[in-house]
This record gives C-alpha cells, structure tokens and sequence, in this order.
C-alpha cells in the first residue's frame, strides 16, 4: 500500500455505483507517465515489451549486474510507475551488482490494460516467462522482491512458479485487513472484491523467506509483517529497520539493509559477493 485509500471513493462504493471501477481506485494509484529512465542515473539498460497471455502487452527494464550471480525480479507497489523506484534501483544495483528487472502491472506507466488483482497475477506470470527464456539469466538464480502491494503480487508467483528466494518489503496481510486499519468502524472487507489475502497463502510459500518491515510504517502496520512471518515456514528471517516509515525502507535502512539481504542471499542461495 503506497498511498491510502480515500474516504470519499469509499462511501461511493458503499452507497452503489461502478463497484469494480471505485474498488481498482480505492487499491491502485497508477501513473502513466514516465519521469526518467536508468538512463539518466548512468545505468545501462534494455526497454523491455513482452505480452501476457491474455494479450495485454506490458512495458519493464532489464538492467544488468555485474559481479552477482542472481537476478532481482521486482514487484513494485500500487503507486506510480517503475520509474518512481529509479533511486532505490540504482542503490541496490550498484551495492549488490545484481541484475535487475522491473515491470509495470497493466495501466501503470508504459503498459497496456487496466489493473486488477488478477491481471497484476497473470503481469506476473508473464514476466517470469519473459526473465526466465533469457540466455543471460540462470533461471535458478532468480530472486522475487515483493514491495508493499508487490508482495501480495510475489507471493503468490512463488507459490505458482517458485524462486531462489523470496524477499517482502513493507508486505501486509490482506486487503480486508488494511481496511480494517484505515476504516475501523466500518465493514470494507465485506464489499471488497479484491483479496489479496497473503496471510492465507504465506504457509505455501517453500523458498527461502526474508521479511522487511519498518517500525514506523505509518501506512501498513509493523504487526502485519511480523504476522506473516510467524505464519510463515522456514528458513525464514525478519529485518526490522528502526524508524523507517512506509516508503522509505531503503533510505532508511542504508547500507546495512543492503548488506543484510546480500547476505541473506549468499546463505540461501550461495555465491554472491562481498559488498
């Protein structure tokens, strides 16, 4: 959840109306437009067009390592486009030297269509296939980062295709919940078509788990991610990054976060280098 949900689209859905266009809008905040590219940080990079198989073609970036063995296939949140992560690529990029892809679910950004919970799964589905028929990456070496709403979105690839490993930033642990916590006195869960119910799928998730959570998240609670990974099974770690809020993990957490998951790679999957 990078943005909130607004009280005013809220009472709309309640009271009637385009149920599935007000619920997309109370969940999904997308930006067609592109602010920069790898490009303009000095990354050298491929604009990347692949087609899902319901025939929605989706736009992402390949940015290439150097000095790792695994690549990063990121699930952004449901704010803004990829292009809003450039910075946060960029730190991770250069400090762990790990090939990046990046991709925006329909209606984001480059990328045809208009999103849903099912349409973010089938982006996701066909993202793997794209990073996976590449000569340049061992598929065995593929790592899912799940940020915020991308979490929900990385789980259940796990689940579906399987991973190295599988790394949660800021996860929450279903929609209905977060309702909850935004719209106490009032019964959201009961309307909300959209599920996202990762509390319910955590224990499927058989890969090497870390969970990221800062203790200040203003927007989804710290208990959420500490929920899943109690629910979660091993090998598993929790990194709690202090008075990080929702959308600053990896300011906040620096260089010690980064060096934290190159290690937590290095133990699961092996062979990733020093930083």
């Amino acid at each position: 959840m990078t943005r909130p949900l607004p009280v005013l689209m809220l009472t709309l859905l309640l009271t009637g109306g385009c149920v599935e266009a007000l619920e997309n809008s109370l969940i999904f905040f997308p930006d067609k437009r592109i602010e920069a590219t790898p490009h303009n940080l000095d990354l050298a990079y491929e604009e990347i067009s692949f087609t899902t198989q319901d025939g929605v073609r989706l736009n992402g970036w390949w940015i290439p390592g150097a000095g790792s063995p695994f690549t990063l296939l990121w699930f952004h949140g449901n704010g803004g486009n990829i292009s809003y992560r450039l910075d946060n690529i960029k730190r991770r990029h250069d400090l762990l030297g790990t090939s990046i892809f990046i991709f925006d679910y329909r209606g984001y950004g480059r990328s045809e269509g208009r999103t849903s919970e099912e349409g973010t799964y089938r982006d996701g589905d066909a993202a793997i296939r794209y990073l996976r028929s590449r000569g340049d990456v061992d598929p065995n070496k593929i790592v899912f980062l799940g940020e915020s709403l991308g979490s929900a979105v990385a789980v259940e690839m796990a689940i579906r295709h399987g991973c190295a490993a599988l790394v949660l930033e800021s996860p929450f642990l279903s929609i209905a919940e977060m309702a909850k916590v935004t719209f106490p006195l009032l019964p959201i869960g009961s309307f909300i078509q959209t599920k996202y119910d990762t509390l319910s799928k955590i224990g499927q998730v058989s890969v090497p788990l870390l969970i990221v959570h800062g203790d200040s998240d203003e927007i989804v609670p710290f208990r959420h991610g500490q929920r899943l990974f109690e629910s979660a099974n091993e090998p598993k770690e929790f990194y709690r990054i202090k008075d990080a809020h929702h959308n600053d993990l990896y300011v906040v957490g620096g260089t010690a976060y980064l060096e934290t998951l190159n290690r937590f790679l290095s133990r699961m999957i092996g062979d990733t280098p020093s930083p």
